[in-house]
């Protein structure tokens, strides 16, 4: 009874349901789904950078994928601990909806250039929530579940830690509380309040930390035979291994852990995956041979920022991005939001291309940006 009273809470939604709501035939985890699948920030996922960027090779991992792969291995795991399906997939879809072009690389140059606005940090897992609940629908929002929003807001793969035990209780208040700690520090330590949100939060991790191995050989940037011996003894060498065996192991030890409400991974495997991700994090992501073109794209994203707020200031933008942007929101944004935090919110939107399109019309009216990302 406790449980299901718990899960009562979970399911709230901050304006109680509608009119539709209450006689929709769709529980309301599934219903969030839906929501953000037909959402305008889920269709950007399809040219938002994961890690490699600038690259011309189609079989490279974006984001749309990615989350496409954390929901199903939640989902899998999830049957066999009893955990709700629907809700597993609202948080996986959603999760990665607030990040900027260019990946991690992008949300750094964000977040330098808020904290100089005076806005303070940027944090895609805030800004997912801020898309759902105050840009969406002409600036309405979705109305989501508070199981969905809370998920959304306290995943963190980046972060080494291998095992969870749900939050528990909570209302949209101590939510509020919450996003307040993540917006004002990033890496502020939330657990989500359900199983759920523990489960998608430690399947993000094993979505991207065996393809981003596939994907750098796949450039040539690694070798295969570079992995760790650990790493490859209880792993594996292929990502499918790697998958296979996290996903095998985080569902057995989660299974067994279930009563005392933890998710996670058996000791010697947390070690193999906590090694692998030092492992992609210095062959990988901090390797200088694909950072080739990032300080232009730290130029551009200054470029784009202070145009961007002259255009908001000035009431008239005119600027045919920046006015479609404000197309697209209630009439009283502008009137809510400093330049600054419409500059911060329009980039946070933006896909990989159109970032790049915008920059072009910004400083090289009917040339390619491709010519000058490669001259700069």
């Amino acid at each position: 009874m406790v449980v299901e009273k718990t899960r009562e809470l979970w399911q709230a939604r901050r304006f109680g349901p509608g009119d539709l709501e209450a006689v929709d035939h769709r529980r309301p985890w599934a219903l969030d789904v839906d929501r953000i699948l037909h959402s305008r920030a889920y269709t950007r996922y399809i040219d938002k950078t994961q890690v490699f960027y600038l690259l011309k090779n189609e079989h490279i991992t974006h984001r749309v994928l990615h989350v496409q792969m954390v929901s199903r291995l939640a989902r899998t795991i999830g049957r066999d601990l009893d955990l709700d399906a629907d809700l597993l997939e609202a948080i996986a879809l959603g999760h990665d909806l607030g990040h900027p072009p260019f990946g991690h690389d992008g949300e750094r140059f964000l977040s330098a250039l808020c904290l100089a606005a005076g806005l303070g940090p940027f944090s895609h897992a805030a800004m997912s929530v801020r898309f759902l609940e105050r840009l969406e629908k002409g600036g309405r929002g979705l109305n989501l579940t508070l199981g969905t929003l809370d998920g959304i807001l306290c995943h963190d793969g980046e972060s080494d830690f291998t095992d969870l035990k749900p939050e528990g209780r909570a209302d949209f208040e101590e939510f509020d509380r919450r996003l307040a700690r993540r917006q004002a520090d990033p890496q502020a330590g939330l657990r989500p309040l359900s199983p759920e949100g523990c489960l998608v939060r430690l399947c993000d991790s094993v979505s991207y930390v065996g393809r981003d191995l596939e994907d750098a050989i796949e450039v040539g940037l690694v070798d295969r035979r570079e992995l760790p011996d650990e790493v490859a003894e209880v792993l594996g060498h292929t990502n499918g291994q790697i998958v296979y065996r996290l996903v095998d192991d985080l569902r057995r030890t989660s299974a067994a852990g279930l009563d005392a409400g933890l998710i996670g991974f058996s000791p010697d495997v947390a070690r193999a995956l906590i090694k692998l991700k030092d492992f992609n994090r210095q062959k990988i992501y901090f390797n200088p041979a694909i950072k080739g073109e990032t300080p232009k794209i730290e130029r551009l994203y200054g470029i784009l920022f202070e145009r961007l707020i002259d255009e908001f200031r000035s009431g008239r933008p005119g600027l045919s991005q920046a006015r479609d942007f404000l197309d697209h929101l209630d009439p009283d944004y502008p009137l809510e939001h400093s330049p600054a935090e419409m500059a911060r919110d329009a980039l946070a939107g933006m896909t990989d291309d159109y970032f790049l399109r915008l920059a072009g019309d910004v400083l090289m009216p009917g040339w390619r940006i491709s010519r000058f990302v490669e001259e700069a």
